[in-house]
């Protein structure tokens, strides 16, 4: 086994140990990259020199015997949505395909103290917007398990990063499933934590209250040791709360839990198979003893069209900001207004368009009340579902996604069905609930996902369920040949 093909806690335990350095991870790390990125397209930006030189640091450390972070040494990557000081932050677009980040996001400010080595920076969706990674303006990345698939979005650069070894975890973005989907997709673990659990503080918004960052890793304990690591209360995140720390040990088994599947997540549009892996995964957790429960989520039907007015609602005031006047790429015109119009014509691209004049419409006068007022409302209801669903049961299971990896640009053209993957992520998003997604099985020899959904701040009892059943299955052992 190559050392890039290692999780954290055995990096993190061969590292105590002197087994190997720092210095061998980033290198065996930039080997697979070598290999594999040109096929895969997973990165934007690649930090090596710079990777070294902080992995000399923290093997200097080691073997002074000082004292460790939860990361120490750990090659990680994240992604191009966050600023990371002194470094290029495009988000995937080309209007802020020159800017700088003046400063660092609060997560990667935390990952720094972990002692993580931060290799590069992810490609993604533009500005997040997308499910497929094919929005990016610079080029698409595709799935490790098959280079004509996608791996899903918009976190799909940092979903191939993990799932193809390149690095041993990454952060992505989660507004409506942008980490479970990926995850899913990809074969590799993803959580998308609480809203205000992680500070967004340093994130490009796509849609201020559904937006959280989380970590996409190759097993469940080491997305609860990325999460322990970016976690915290932040003063300048006011929407960012002071919770119990996540848990980076919890029980294996589920013995006495109650999991609840909803009835409403195996209607029609969900792939047989996928049906078919998912009931087993559910079958193996009765297996290790949860109690399974059908409940209900009634307003499920309208979780899609209310985050597909919400968030483009959200979009179109924070996009409002890439003017070409306060900075990123400023094009020429012959008053104030041909120059916000030229260059948001040319440093925007289609779909990020089309989801700010969605917003726009929704928040106009004569229809705000008839869609985005009513759109809160729902959202309302959709939170009191999960409410009353979590006084009977611990946690919930489905499907993360209602098919397996699909063709590149098979749904490029299509919008709506492109939407439409997003199905049994975004009411989490829109609820602010947690969410997890770990490997469940294969359809077509592509990887699907087991989604453990909780209610707030319940990490520890999702960790703790998705651990129990990684533990007692091999899905997650499983790598991709590229």
């Amino acid at each position: 086994m190559e050392l890039n093909e290692l999780n954290i806690q055995k990096a993190h335990q061969g590292l105590r140990e002197k087994k190997f350095s720092s210095r061998e991870l980033v290198d065996a790390c930039f080997r697979a990259i070598k290999k594999k990125e040109k096929k895969v397209n997973a990165f934007l930006s690649l930090f090596q020199k710079e990777a070294n030189d902080i992995a000399k640091e923290a093997d200097k450390r080691i073997a002074n015997g000082d004292e460790l972070g939860l990361l120490e040494g750990i090659p990680v990557a994240v992604k191009d949505n966050m600023l990371y000081a002194g470094h290029a932050c495009t988000a995937g677009s080309k209007i802020l395909e020159k800017y700088i980040a003046a400063y660092d996001a609060t997560v990667v400010e935390k990952l720094k103290e972990s002692g993580a080595v931060i290799i590069g920076k992810t490609n993604m969706d533009e500005f997040a917007m997308g499910s497929s990674t094919e929005n990016s303006a610079f080029k698409p990345t595709k799935n490790p398990w098959n280079v004509k698939k996608v791996p899903g979005g918009s976190s799909g650069g940092s979903a191939a990063a993990v799932s193809a070894d390149m690095c041993f975890a990454a952060l992505g973005s989660d507004t409506g499933g942008s980490i479970r989907q990926p995850a899913a997709l990809c074969g590799t673990v993803g959580l998308k934590p609480t809203y205000g659990r992680v500070s967004r503080y340093g994130l490009i918004a796509m849609a201020s209250s559904l937006d959280q960052i989380g970590p996409l890793t190759k097993n469940v304990q080491d997305a609860a040791w990325v999460m322990r690591a970016i976690e915290g209360v932040d003063r300048r995140d006011s929407t960012s709360v002071d919770a119990e720390p996540c848990p980076i040990e919890f029980p294996e088994d589920v013995k006495g839990i109650k999991i609840g599947v909803p009835k409403e997540y195996f209607t029609q549009g969900i792939d047989p198979e996928v049906s078919e892996a998912t009931r087993s995964a559910i079958g193996q957790l009765e297996k290790l003893g949860a109690k399974i429960v059908e409940v209900e989520l009634p307003h499920t039907d309208y979780g899609l069209a209310v985050y597909y007015i919400l968030m483009p609602s959200e979009v179109s005031s924070n996009m409002a900001r890439y003017d070409g006047v306060r900075y990123g790429l400023r094009e020429k015109g012959k008053d104030l207004l041909e120059v916000y119009m030229n260059t948001r014509a040319k440093g925007l691209g289609l779909e990020v368009r089309r989801r700010i004049m969605l917003g726009t419409f929704a928040l106009s006068s004569g229809y705000y009340e008839a869609y985005y007022a009513r759109a809160q409302k729902v959202r309302t209801l959709i939170c009191r579902d999960f409410n009353e669903a979590f006084k009977k049961v611990d946690c919930l299971v489905g499907p993360t996604t209602p098919t397996p990896a699909f063709d590149l640009g098979e749904k490029y053209e299509d919008p709506l069905t492109m939407y439409l993957s997003d199905i049994y992520t975004v009411s989490i998003n829109v609820a602010g609930v947690p969410a997890i997604s770990v490997p469940a099985g294969f359809v077509r020899d592509l990887p699907v996902g087991l989604q453990i959904i909780g209610s707030y701040f319940s990490e520890k009892k999702i960790l703790r369920v998705a651990n129990a059943f990684e533990q007692a299955t091999d899905h997650h052992k499983k790598k991709p040949e590229i």
